[in-house]
């Protein structure tokens, strides 16, 4: 299991309920978090099959930007 973390502008609970039903449906992804607190806001994803491209499309299909840190 491989857990990538991201940057992300996903700012608010508002934010994170229009992605995650683009994270959910996203089978290979085990588990996922988004840290509101943090000001970098970092989406943690925990995955044994996607690479890191692969998440930032996922994020960026639900109108967010994701950078691999």
């Amino acid at each position: 299991m491989n857990t990538l973390k991201f940057k992300t502008n996903i700012n608010c609970s508002g934010c994170l309920s229009k992605v995650t039903p683009f994270l959910n449906e996203e089978k290979n992804i085990k588990k996922w978090d988004v840290n509101l607190e943090s000001d970098d806001r970092i989406l943690t994803v925990e995955t044994s099959d996607l690479t890191e491209e692969e998440v930032k499309k996922t994020v960026q299909k639900a109108g967010f930007n994701a950078e691999a840190v």
